[in-house]
């Protein structure tokens, strides 16, 4: 997703899709142990847009 796409959505959604790439993470982290990552930079796109979800949360919350 891109930032403004992440900006747009609400509290509730922010949560959702923190679990989501949480989920995803985790999956891929299992998958890389197998040595069954068929994509190693999908692991750093994830963490990076996990690192904006839990961004742009964060500034929500304070409002």
């Amino acid at each position: 997703m891109k930032l403004k796409e992440i900006k747009g959505l609400g509290v509730t959604e922010l949560r959702q899709r923190e679990s989501e790439l949480r989920k995803e993470l985790f999956n891929l982290r299992i998958q890389k142990q197998v040595g069954q990552l068929e994509n190693p930079v999908r692991t750093r796109t994830v963490r990076r847009e996990l690192a904006r979800v839990l961004t742009i949360a964060r500034g929500h919350a304070g409002q």
